[in-house]
């Protein structure tokens, strides 16, 4: 190959990082502005690293809360919604403190349970909480409900918020990295609202026919 050939030529990407077994569905790729393994997550995942990946999700009104230990910077992300009420109020999904704590608070106890069993100490904790916009307009304000929760859950269990970007009527682009703690926010345009909320949409009709189963640095 010449010289000019291997000038050319894109460095390799590393291998990627070990994860939890349970982890295999989460997309993982390298992204080279980063320098490092991005985890995206869709509504209803959730992802723990325990090396210095970063982890990244769209939301509209789903929110998510982002952790990590302050002293070894593992950490992780969850992407939650709960789920809306279908059967014209003869369901017993309608009532939306079930519907939090069969959802919501599932998907904070997963992410709470990975870290514990990866050696955290819970007084480490450090969260961030994103999300939450009104981009459903002809439905109940999901965003809300989630906010409320999300903020219920971490005065409830005494858990240290040290920055949150919830509500408003925009989708987001979040992007987090836990071994420094930081998060970027992108608030995105309209022209990206139809794909985020076919997105959430689309999550909302699988909970609910199968209910057990510019960038800008905020913080």
């Amino acid at each position: 190959m010449s010289s000019r050939g291997m000038a050319g030529a894109r460095p390799r990407a590393p291998s990627p990082p070990s994860a939890l077994a349970h982890f295999a569905h989460i997309r993982r790729y390298w992204d080279a502005r980063q320098n490092a393994y991005i985890a995206k997550l869709l509504p209803g995942d959730y992802y723990v690293t325990l090396g210095s990946e970063v982890i990244c999700t769209t939301l509209g009104s789903c929110v998510s809360a982002c952790v990590r230990d302050r002293a070894t910077g593992i950490g992780g992300m969850n992407h939650f919604m709960l789920p809306l009420d279908r059967s014209r109020g003869d369901s017993a999904w309608s009532d939306s403190v079930s519907a939090a704590t069969r959802y919501g608070a599932n998907a904070m106890e997963h992410l709470i349970t990975d870290m514990l069993k990866a050696g955290v100490r819970r007084e480490n904790f450090e969260f961030k909480l994103v999300g939450g916009g009104r981009v459903l307009e002809a439905m109940t304000d999901v965003g809300a409900a989630n906010i409320e929760f999300a903020r219920t859950y971490m005065r409830t269990e005494g858990f240290t918020v040290t920055g949150e970007d919830l509500g408003d009527c925009y989708p987001r682009q979040v992007i987090y990295t836990p071994s420094t703690g930081r998060l970027r926010v992108k608030r995105l345009r309209s022209t990206q609202l139809g794909t985020v909320v076919d997105s959430e949409r689309s999550y909302l009709d699988k909970v609910s026919a199968q209910p057990l189963a510019g960038d800008v640095e905020l913080f």
